[in-house]
């Protein structure tokens, strides 16, 4: 059984890589499936640009994407998330979180990270603690009740901040996935059946190799609720 899953994942990471690689060489790829999002997605927005910074940026979700809240309120990684996170430090990957959590959490980004982080390590399962430092001042949390997600204000600001770079976002959820798309993201949706659990590294580092995002691609399809 292990044998044919990987067989399976290793399919599908030759099918994506396929895919992105035939997307930056400006061959259009269409990547949505029918009902929502399915791995990568909005893909033939890319197209080439000879400015482009070699500087992607991965933004996530945090709950249900990086880490898990299991029946007994413990927290801990998803399954490969802190070895996905490993290998994006060792590649000097800039990494990010889009994620909601109480306005009354503080009135800056940083008081509400300072927040997030005491509330998940309080809850923290594991002997490995969670990678906060990888993450900087990239976490980004609404200020008001307004710009919860799925409003698109997060992923605006992120962008905004980002520069030039190419922005990467991860998420469980068909609709932020969809959402990031129309918003010029490469967007991914983790924890789907047959396709490696995150965006392979691999394919991440090529973002950084001429090219562009040149304006917002159609989002495919309605989703369900995304979930913070």
């Amino acid at each position: 059984m292990n044998r044919l899953i990987s067989r399976g994942l290793g399919r599908a990471s030759l099918a994506l890589g396929a895919a992105l690689v035939s997307t930056v060489l400006c061959t259009t790829v269409s990547a949505a499936a029918p009902g929502g999002v399915s791995g990568v997605a909005g893909m033939d927005s890319l197209a080439p640009a000879v400015d482009a910074r070699a500087c992607p940026v991965v933004y996530f979700d945090l709950g249900e994407t990086l880490v898990h809240t299991a029946d007994d309120g413990s927290i801990a990684y998803q399954s490969g998330a802190a070895a996905y996170l490993r290998a994006l430090r060792e590649r000097h990957i800039r990494v990010g979180l889009i994620t909601n959590v109480p306005p009354s959490w503080g009135t800056t980004d940083a008081e509400r990270a300072a927040r997030l982080k005491k509330e998940v390590d309080a809850t923290w399962k594991g002997s490995v603690p969670f990678a906060w430092k990888d993450f900087g001042d990239r976490i980004l949390t609404p200020r008001t009740e307004a710009e919860r997600k799925p409003a698109p204000v997060l992923w605006q600001r992120a962008r905004a901040e980002s520069g030039h770079c190419r922005l990467v976002f991860q998420a469980e959820t068909a609709e932020e996935v969809q959402i990031a798309a129309s918003l010029g993201y490469v967007p991914y949706q983790v924890g789907q059946p047959h396709r490696p659990a995150f965006l392979p590294v691999g394919l991440v580092q090529l973002l950084g190799h001429g090219s562009e995002v040149q304006g917002p691609p159609t989002p495919p399809g309605p989703a369900g609720l995304a979930v913070g």
